[in-house]
């Protein structure tokens, strides 16, 4: 199992367990989710590559994780995955090359998954 895997497996207690307490929002969180990531004039492989890039300048694990996964199942290629992280770079500096090469591991592992 690869590493970034091993991140979201290790969210999943706790995100059910905080989500018994606040179902409510949870559920507003997932239809926002959902919404946001329809396709439209960006498609879906787009919008997970933006949002894997603001995880970068964020420095979010969980997040990183979340979006290169769906980023490499949208379609995206590792040259589209690391252009993104290079734009997060340019907004962010220095910080975010630590949090881009995270990035571009977990987008790895994730698209050699889905090969």
């Amino acid at each position: 199992m690869s590493h970034y895997q091993e991140v979201l497996n290790d969210l999943n207690p706790q995100h059910r367990d905080l989500r018994q307490q606040i179902p409510g929002v949870y559920q507003a969180f997932g239809e926002m989710s959902k919404a946001t990531f329809e396709s439209g004039a960006l498609d879906r492989k787009v919008k997970e590559l933006m949002a894997m890039a603001m995880g970068v300048v964020q420095g979010c694990d969980g997040c990183i994780a979340s979006h290169a996964r769906a980023a490499a199942r949208a379609g995206a290629t590792k040259q589209e995955a690391a252009e993104a992280i290079g734009v997060s770079i340019l907004m962010h500096g220095g910080p975010a090359t630590i949090y881009g090469a995270r990035a571009y591991t977990a987008f790895c592992e994730f698209a050699d998954d889905e090969q």
